[in-house]
């Protein structure tokens, strides 16, 4: 916890110091990003810093494998639907950006069948995805492909099934269909350093 502490104290130093101005902006006017970015919870994939982006630029949701479960207004907590609402009609943001990652933990227990019945939320959640990891084992197995590459394809395949759940709510279906909002799916290779983009023409990743 001292680490942080520390680097918290470099923050204050040099970040702040040098943006003072901005931050207190953000503190006076509030936040008006035009970007939500979905991404996951693991630690290595950082969007603020894979982007280089300064604080009030982007909207972040991240939950464990980027995902984005369908419309379901009932009772239930649901905290990731929660922020995409806030950003999408409270903040009014222009792009919706599911961001998809190499060696992704929640889909290789998905893909390997890891999970078991020892969790409490992670099997439920992580079911989302199931579409996602029986296409991606049937064409990689069936090929004679190893599993690794069956894990790469859902990887890929969990931002095309988070889009398509985009578009179950209303409210983000109209403002797509009005342009006014608009939805990109992208891939990060951690090991390679390189960014990919879902072509919505030939639905396949392309390196930025």
């Amino acid at each position: 916890m001292d680490k942080l502490i520390d680097g918290f104290r470099r923050f204050r130093e040099t970040n702040f110091a040098q943006n003072r101005g901005l931050f207190e902006t953000l503190a006076q006017q509030g936040q008006t990003p035009k970007v939500l970015l979905i991404g996951c919870c693991d630690s290595r994939v950082d969007p603020a810093i894979l982007f280089d982006a300064q604080p009030g630029e982007m909207f972040v949701l991240r939950n464990v494998a980027n995902l984005i479960p369908p419309y379901a207004p009932d009772e239930g907590h649901h905290g990731t639907s929660a922020a995409l609402e806030f950003a999408v009609r409270g903040l009014e943001v222009e792009h919706v950006v599911v961001l998809g990652h190499a060696q992704c933990g929640g889909v290789r227990a998905l893909v390997e069948n890891q999970s078991g019945d020892q969790t409490d939320f992670i099997k439920g959640w992580m079911t989302i995805a199931r579409a996602a990891r029986d296409r991606a084992l049937a064409l990689t197995l069936s090929a004679g492909q190893p599993i690794e590459a069956a894990r790469r394809m859902c990887e890929q395949e969990t931002v095309a099934i988070s889009l398509a759940n985009l578009m179950t709510f209303p409210w983000v279906r109209e403002r797509v269909e009005q342009s006014r909002l608009m939805l990109h799916g992208w891939f990060y290779n951690m090991e390679e350093g390189k960014l990919f983009r879902l072509d919505p023409y030939t639905n396949t990743f392309l390196e930025v």
